[in-house]
C-alpha cells in the first residue's frame, strides 16, 4: 500500500482485492486485549461525562459528546487491523464488563463528586438506567458502524470514506438509542425536559469530532500501524 504525507495513496487497489486484516494471527489475540480495554474505558468515561451538562452557543449537551466520539475511532481501526468478525468479537468481549463497570463508576461518582464507597450498597436506578442505555447503544452503533465501514472499505478506494461514512451512520444510531433509553420519562427533570434537544446538538458535536478530527486520526493511525507492522517479513506481507 502506498502513502503519501502520512495518508493511504489515492490510487490504492480495490478494496475488494484487498486483505481483510493487515495483523498478522499470532497478533490478533494482543490486539483483541488491547481493544477491549480501550472500548471498557472509553465507555465508562463517557457514561461518566454524560451527567455533566454544558452550554454551547445556548443549546444543551453534555462532556460525553466529546469523549466518545474515540470509540468509533478505535473500531474502524480495529476493522482495518483484525476484521469484521474479530471486531465484532472486541464489541462481544467488552459489552457486559463495560456494563458493569460503568454502573460503578457512575453510582460512586454520580452527579460528578464522588460519593464514598457506601453508595454500592444501595441500587441506582437513575445510573443503572444511563450505563443499561449505553450498552444498547454501544452494541447497536458498533455493529452498524462496523457493517458499514467494512462494506464502503471493500467497495471504494477513498480511505476516508469509509471511517465517514461509518461515524455518520454508527453513531446517528448509537445517540438516538443512549438518549431514548437512558432518559425517556427520566427521573432527572433536567434530562427528561431536554433530551431531545441535547441528543440532536450531541450527535452534531460527535459528528464533528469525528469528521474534522477523528477520520484525518484514522488516516495518520492506519499509516503508522502499516509502517510499523512493516517492520517484520510476515507482516509486510499481509499489509501489501
Amino acid at each position: 500500500v502506498g502513502f503519501l504525507h502520512g495518508f493511504p495513496h489515492p490510487h490504492l487497489p480495490k478494496r475488494s482485492c484487498m486483505p481483510q486484516s493487515l495483523a498478522t494471527p499470532s497478533r490478533v489475540p494482543l490486539f483483541l486485549s488491547l481493544l477491549v480495554a480501550l472500548h471498557i474505558a472509553i465507555v465508562i468515561a463517557s457514561n461518566y461525562l454524560v451527567q455533566l451538562p454544558i452550554t454551547l452557543l445556548g443549546f444543551h449537551s453534555t462532556w460525553g459528546a466529546f469523549s466518545f466520539p474515540f470509540i468509533f475511532l478505535a473500531t474502524d481501526l480495529t476493522v482495518r487491523l483484525i476484521g469484521k468478525t474479530a471486531a465484532r468479537r472486541v464489541i462481544t468481549r467488552a459489552m457486559l464488563p463495560a456494563l458493569l463497570a460503568s454502573y460503578v463508576v457512575g453510582v460512586l461518582f454520580h452527579e460528578g463528586h464522588f460519593n464514598g464507597w457506601q453508595a454500592l450498597g444501595e441500587f441506582n436506578t437513575f445510573v443503572f438506567r444511563i450505563a443499561f442505555a449505553s450498552f444498547a447503544a454501544y452494541v447497536l452503533g458498533q455493529l452498524l458502524d462496523i457493517q458499514v465501514f467494512d462494506r464502503i472499505r471493500q467497495q471504494h478506494r477513498a480511505w476516508w470514506l469509509a471511517p465517514a461514512a461509518a461515524s455518520v451512520f454508527g453513531q446517528a444510531l448509537d445517540t438516538a438509542a443512549f438518549f431514548s433509553i437512558g432518559f425517556w420519562h427520566s427521573s432527572n427533570a433536567f434530562m427528561a425536559a431536554h433530551w431531545m434537544e441535547i441528543a440532536w446538538v450531541d450527535y452534531a458535536i460527535k459528528l464533528a469530532v469525528s469528521l474534522l478530527l477523528f477520520v484525518p486520526a484514522y488516516g495518520v493511525l492506519l499509516a503508522a500501524v502499516v509502517r510499523w507492522l512493516r517492520q517484520d517479513p510476515l507482516p509486510l506481507a499481509a499489509a501489501r
